[in-house]
Parts: structure tokens; C-alpha cells; sequence
């Protein structure tokens, strides 16, 4: 038999459902791999065992990098090569061009990239800080995404 055969449907067995996605804005990442906030305890771990893929797009990880310059977090020494590395590591990075999204314009616009992203690749979850981007909850989850802070987030 060919690889291609075995990598066919089969057919019996349990159908194989996706791993949710979810975009993190990069607060929530600090929260996550910098000051290792409770509040996102639940969520990394779901991430670490791979039961739900974390998709990022590069543009997030060069705001990650200037945003763990900021002399603001000096207090909380990060290690920008570590939280890189596990950023490299947990994100999935989303290769194409980014889709506007009528209707779901953040007020703030460093910010319609988690928007875009989420929506581009059917995250289920967009975790967030940002007032702005939490005021498009409602709208978005008539799209199937939940716009969220971290501690709000639970698996369902």
C-alpha cells in the first residue's frame, strides 16, 4: 500500500474533530510567559499539551520584541530570548495576508491584526486586555469567536 493510500479517509472510528485555535494579543502573552499570571494558568497549559493551537502572525511577534523592551517591564527583568523561544515554539504562524473584516474595526489600529487574524483562521478564542478590542465581543461572536480576558477563558 502507498503512503498516499494510508493517508486516505478510513473508514470506520471516531471522526477526528480540529483543535480550537486562539489568537493572544500581547498582553496576554506577557501574562502568560512573563509574569506568569494565574489567570492565564489554564490556557498556557491547554497550549503546552497541544489541545489548543496558539496562531499568531509575525507582525505579533515583532510588537512581542518591542514590547519586552519597554523600560515598563524592567521591573520584571523578561528574558527576551527565552519568551521568543517559547513563542517560536507554541505559536502557529499564520503565512498568508491578512483579510479586512467590515463591521469588526478596532478603534485602535495596532490592534485589527488579533481581530484579522482570529477571523482569518477561525481561532475560537481572541484573549485579551484591550477595551478596545473587547468592545467588539458582541459583534464577533455572531462570527463564532469569543472575545475574551484571560481569566474568563475555559475550555467548553
Amino acid at each position: 500500500m502507498t503512503n498516499l493510500q494510508q493517508a486516505g479517509p478510513q473508514k470506520s472510528g471516531p471522526a477526528v474533530l480540529p483543535v480550537p485555535r486562539v489568537v493572544l494579543d500581547t498582553n496576554a502573552v506577557l501574562d502568560w510567559l512573563v509574569f506568569a499570571d494565574p489567570g492565564m494558568a489554564a490556557l498556557g497549559a491547554a497550549i503546552t499539551a497541544g489541545a489548543v493551537h496558539w496562531q499568531a502572525h509575525a507582525r505579533m511577534r515583532e510588537e512581542l520584541l518591542r514590547t519586552l523592551s519597554y523600560a515598563a517591564l524592567s521591573r520584571w527583568s523578561p528574558d527576551p530570548q527565552r519568551v521568543l523561544a517559547a513563542f517560536d515554539h507554541h505559536a502557529r504562524l499564520w503565512p498568508q495576508a491578512l483579510a479586512a473584516h467590515p463591521g469588526l474595526q478596532c478603534a485602535d489600529t495596532d490592534d485589527q491584526v488579533f481581530i484579522d487574524l482570529a477571523l482569518d483562521c477561525g481561532a475560537r478564542w481572541l484573549v485579551t486586555h484591550d477595551r478596545a478590542v473587547l468592545r467588539l465581543a458582541r459583534r464577533a461572536r455572531v462570527r463564532g469567536l469569543q472575545v475574551l480576558r484571560p481569566a474568563e477563558w475555559k475550555w467548553e
